[in-house]
């Protein structure tokens, strides 16, 4: 006769085969496989590393602040990394973060506040350049203006002289025609009066002559 296993046999059987594919499950789902990432350490502090991926694991060193390392594989709540030396512990994911530190990151922000200065330098010197030119070109035209300026003064001088030059010549032209217009009053009426001399003394010569005629 063959033995077959008796029910309670089978029972445990499966329980303990159900238990080792818990266990199995439980791991995989712990323990997640990702491909090597860079990653930094938590600027805020230095943190201690340890051989294993709980607290119960030995402390095997210590990171500080800001330091780049390599994420390997997560586990729980610890990751596991590589330093820049080579070495490979666990960390607290907590402990990681995504961004370059603010160490990595200075001589960048360094850089770009010196691209930053020079632009604004080279910005300022354009500027000044430009108001230089502005202000030579407002300095020429203000020496324009006051050279048109003074000789429009000089003009209005001028003309100023003419005008006056006019005046005195018109008074000076009225009073000759004036002076002219008496001597020739003048003239005239001396004309007149010989004329009018003659006209009364020839008649009293020619009557005077006649009667001296008879007498002969």
């Amino acid at each position: 006769m063959s033995r077959h296993p008796s029910a309670r046999s089978l029972s445990f059987s499966r329980r303990a085969l159900g238990g080792v594919f818990g266990l199995l499950a439980l791991g995989v789902v712990s323990q997640v496989q990702a491909a090597p990432a860079d990653r930094w350490v938590n600027d805020s502090l230095n943190t201690f590393v340890r051989s294993g991926p709980t607290d119960g694991y030995r402390i095997v060193g210590a990171l500080k602040s800001g330091q780049k390392v390599t994420l390997l594989t997560t586990q729980g709540t610890y990751s596991q990394i590589r330093t820049d030396s080579g070495e490979t512990v666990w960390i607290p994911s907590r402990d990681l973060q995504d961004s370059p530190s603010q160490f990595e990151r200075l001589p960048a922000l360094e850089q770009e506040v010196t691209d930053l200065r020079e632009r604004l330098g080279g910005i300022e010197n354009t500027w000044k350049t430009r108001v230089q030119g502005m202000q030579e070109t407002l300095d020429s035209r203000k020496a324009l203006i006051d050279e048109l300026e003074a000789q429009r003064k000089a003009l209005s001088a001028e003309l100023a002289q003419a005008q006056a030059d006019l005046r005195t010549a018109r008074e000076r032209l009225g009073d000759e025609k004036n002076q002219l217009l008496m001597d020739y009053m003048v003239y005239g009426g001396g004309i007149a009066g010989a004329g009018l001399l003659l006209g009364l003394v020839l008649p009293a010569l020619t009557r005077g002559r006649k009667r001296n005629d008879r007498w002969f």
